[in-house]
């Protein structure tokens, strides 16, 4: 039987270096690369992918150089100014995970504007992880719930305070760029997500770029921690 997707996750990895080889500004790299997620943003949606999560900047990306840095935020700020009227027509709703407390309040405001302008949308999900890290992200949730009796925590009811609450775990990651880690994106959430490299960097990966990956995804015979057999046995009640 043919694996169901229902989230996808990407690392967005090699902006830069795609930028240096061409012997440009890493920002350059940046650029083409945002334009890059509204192609794949649009072919998520076209495939029937209800959920899809890009890494746009982790919580270790501050140690990046300031313009840099700037550079990216100023092409976050462009692509909601430009983009977020041509999401609501295409029934796309926008969710943002991190702490974004530490983002201009500039910023903050419109990232939250952008979510109550597509609050009604449900064709995707795009979710973008914004000064995001899993590790924070697992520590927040716990700080949440340290007022509780711990001893009625379960799985279950730990996600409720994770920033992902409203969605799936991914069922595959995509990172692009050659390395092979997860750099701190999502580690609650991966226990069970099939993983796929590429060395493609994020401004040259297209649609048939993805539509491999989506392959490869549907090649996988995913079990959960059962056998085979076991599996073989769920999926046929």
């Amino acid at each position: 039987m043919e694996n169901r997707i229902a989230h996808v996750a990407i690392i967005m990895d090699g902006n830069g270096r795609w930028a240096q080889k061409r012997g440009m500004p890493r920002i350059a790299g940046h650029e083409a690369g945002s334009r890059v997620t509204r192609k794949i943003v649009e072919a998520a949606k076209n495939r029937g992918i209800p959920y899809l999560t890009v890494y746009a900047f982790s919580s270790e990306n501050w140690r990046r150089p300031k313009a840099e840095i700037e550079g990216l935020f100023n092409l976050l700020e462009r692509f909601i100014d430009e983009e977020v009227g041509k999401l609501k027509e295409k029934g796309m709703r926008i969710h943002v995970i991190g702490d974004i407390t530490k983002l201009s309040a500039r910023l903050q405001q419109k990232i939250q504007q952008t979510m109550d302008i597509t609050k009604d949308n449900d064709e995707i999900h795009l979710t973008i992880a914004l000064n995001y890290g899993g590790r924070d992200e697992i520590i927040r949730a716990a700080s949440a719930i340290s007022t509780q009796d711990v001893r009625q925590i379960d799985e279950e009811s730990f996600k409720h305070y994770l920033d992902t609450s409203f969605m799936p775990d991914p069922d595959l990651l995509i990172r692009t760029g050659g390395e092979k880690r997860i750099s701190n994106f999502l580690l609650w959430q991966m226990a069970y997500t099939e993983i796929y490299f590429t060395d493609i960097l994020w401004p040259d990966f297209d649609e048939k770029a993805l539509d491999e990956a989506l392959a490869w995804f549907a090649s996988r015979e995913r079990r959960f921690g059962m056998t085979g057999e076991q599996m073989q046995r769920k999926l046929e009640l």
